[in-house]
């Protein structure tokens, strides 16, 4: 009689405990879920730091220091939940001359990101000792204190930046600007023909890790450590937040991180 109760008694104890760690394993996922909501809704209200961190992932030796550290805006998207506001305070940036803003030709919904001063700093150090560098200096100049366009038709670059159709050719000769259409300039990045080479390489390769995983599905972290083959030129992570801010992948939370799976359909 008291072997069976000491038996009961133990399968009432393995029975609890088993509860106890599901109770326990549940509560952890739940708080790990809310844990990051909780961080990137902290973190919305910083940009600024966002793209700070970002920015440590450009990889500057790979075109010798001559570019300025490059964003692109949906990279954010990866980091911060409410889009709207990333928009918002992007263009907060903007508007006080901190940040400047392109538009990539490759894809009409991909915008890079260039803290203003190191914009400056570079296409200086490009300029240097040429012929069109006082031009250059000018358009800066009137450019970044206050100016937040993408582009520039000829009316504003003659009547307001009181450019000659001279010194607008020596602009579009130098790289800072591009030609849009007949009588309109993009603003540019001069000597970003690498950049952007290198960046749609690297975006189809590091798509294709995840595409060629079992199930088309790949742990971030994983990822984050696979080594990178000769098409991928900048850090893994720098790729990885890419396509996850153009919803490239799909985001899922597991207990063991953050899941990405590759979504069918990609033209990228």
């Amino acid at each position: 009689m008291r072997k069976q109760l000491n038996k009961e008694v133990a399968v009432f104890k393995s029975r609890m405990n088993r509860k106890r760690a599901l109770i326990a394993d549940t509560f952890c996922l739940t708080k790990r879920r809310r844990c990051a909501a909780d961080s990137v809704t902290g973190e919305s209200q910083d940009i600024r730091s966002s793209l700070q961190y970002l920015v440590t992932l450009f990889s500057r030796k790979l075109f010798n220091d001559s570019l300025p550290p490059v964003v692109l805006k949906h990279q954010l998207y990866s980091l911060h939940n409410d889009k709207t506001s990333v928009d918002k305070q992007v263009n907060e940036l903007r508007e006080t001359g901190e940040l400047l803003m392109f538009q990539l030709g490759f894809d009409s919904e991909a915008f890079a990101l260039v803290f203003a001063e190191d914009y400056r700093a570079k296409v200086l150090q490009g300029e240097a000792g040429r012929g069109t560098l006082g031009t250059v200096e000018k358009f800066l100049t009137k450019l970044i204190p206050s100016c937040s366009d993408l582009s520039f038709n000829k009316e504003k670059m003659l009547k307001e930046f009181l450019f000659t159709d001279s010194e607008i050719t020596q602009l579009v000769k130098s790289g800072v600007l591009t030609v849009r259409d007949a009588g309109s300039w993009w603003l540019s990045i001069p000597n970003s023909g690498k950049f952007i080479k290198y960046f749609i390489k690297g975006r189809k390769a590091v798509l294709g890790m995840v595409k060629k995983s079992k199930y088309g599905e790949i742990l971030q972290t994983e990822l984050e450590g696979r080594r990178t083959t000769s098409q991928v030129k900048f850090q893994m992570k720098y790729h990885i937040h890419d396509i996850i801010g153009a919803e490239l992948v799909e985001c899922i939370q597991t207990t063991s991180g953050t899941l990405l799976r590759y979504v069918d359909g990609n033209v990228n």
